[in-house]
């Protein structure tokens, strides 16, 4: 499926959310040469449509929903800095740094000094960004990505960093780690993605942020995403953003159409029974249970594998090694039931997932927003 907009509206670039072979695609007038390689290599017979801003259409078996967004891909391919605000998986970081891919291809990097930074607030969400952009780097020529976080070894990072890399895509600690280190060095950086900036500046890594912004050069082009446009983002955004072009992703809905919500008042001594008693009748696929805190993600796993049913949990205190090997048992079908924190809720995304459960309400409705937005994802 190739989509692209009209001459007249060439902001209006569909999102081609998810494709039936996992292969994610987004089209546009604008990057025609980069989606028709990616057809080519995947033989991928090409279906042309025109399409509206807000309109979504089912074609065949792929859903594809055409955001406001994407108003930003002229502004950034004209090297506007950006100020950003949608939902997650609307795409909003894709608006940024395809532009990017594209102006950085056929661009080689000094080793150790990225052209691109992409910062994440956690290392779920840092290897799903980079993931996914190197997925569209593999059509361009010299563009190499390279996830940096917390957890894995050094010497995998370094030595993608001794090859040049040319984007970097990390959480704050370690990519201040390698800076301090003398193995990162940002003073040729050229782009700057400051990608759910919010939930950065909750998890207590504005000083961090801050930190790293320090060593960048001052002509760069900047992008900021969040869900939420709190105050403290505000004051970043003018401190850090040039004049940027602001953009809104604005929905008739707080949550997709597609995801059937449904509530259960029941005493706390009652979750875990009336819990197994749904699981008894309905049919699912794979699971993520949110908890509030890490003690009890590891209460509630523990009692659901006592009980037969194959869970684990997955927070903060367990090491990156092990998560990212629950997270692969899920996906594999290994795993059936993940018990998380909201950790989880930013970047997480796993085709299996058919049920989303609150054990413990959130405190705030944008958390609880994220959270079931981990189900009903690429139209599914």
């Amino acid at each position: 499926v190739l989509t692209h907009g009209h001459e007249d509206h060439i902001g209006a670039v569909p999102y081609l959310l998810r494709m039936k072979n996992d292969i994610p695609l987004i089209g546009s007038t604008l990057t025609l040469a980069l989606i028709e390689a990616k057809l080519k290599e995947h033989r991928i017979r090409p279906y042309t449509m025109a399409v509206k801003e807000g309109q979504r259409e089912q074609i065949g078996p792929f859903d594809c929903e055409f955001v406001a967004v994407n108003h930003s891909i002229p502004d950034a391919l004209a090297g506007k800095d950006v100020l950003g605000r949608g939902p997650t998986g609307s795409g909003k970081t894709f608006t940024f740094g395809l532009p990017m891919l594209a102006r950085l291809a056929g661009a080689p990097s000094k080793p150790g000094h990225p052209r691109g930074l992409i910062l994440a607030p956690t290392r779920e969400l840092a290897l799903q960004v980079a993931d996914s952009f190197q997925s569209f780097a593999e059509s361009l020529k010299g563009v190499e990505v390279l996830p940096i976080y917390g957890g894995q070894a050094y010497g995998i990072q370094l030595s993608g960093l001794r090859r040049g890399a040319q984007v970097i895509v990390g959480t704050p600690g370690r990519v201040i780690d390698h800076l301090e280190k003398g193995s990162l060095d940002l003073s040729q950086l050229q782009f700057l993605v400051l990608d759910e900036a919010d939930e950065m500046l909750n998890m207590g890594f504005q000083e961090d942020v801050e930190r790293i912004l320090e060593d960048t050069p001052d002509r760069k082009q900047v992008a900021l995403f969040s869900a939420t446009m709190p105050n403290a983002i505000r004051r970043l955004s003018k401190q850090y953003l040039h004049n940027p072009a602001e953009v809104t992703v604005k929905s008739e809905r707080r949550t997709n159409d597609n995801i059937k919500q449904r509530f259960l008042l029941i005493p706390h001594r009652a979750k875990m029974d009336a819990f197994t008693r749904i699981l008894e009748v309905i049919n699912y696929d794979a699971i993520i249970v949110f908890c509030r805190t890490k003690h009890e993600t590891e209460e509630v796993a523990e009692a659901l594998r006592d009980r037969g049913y194959s869970a684990a949990a997955i927070n903060g205190d367990i090491a990156q090694a092990q998560r990212e090997r629950t997270v692969d048992q899920l996906k594999d079908g290994r795993l059936d039931i993940l018990v998380a924190t909201d950790v989880a809720a930013r970047g997480l995304d796993v085709e299996r997932i058919t049920h989303v459960v609150n054990f413990d309400i959130p405190n705030d409705t944008e958390s609880y927003v994220h959270r079931i937005g981990r189900t009903g994802r690429a139209g599914r």
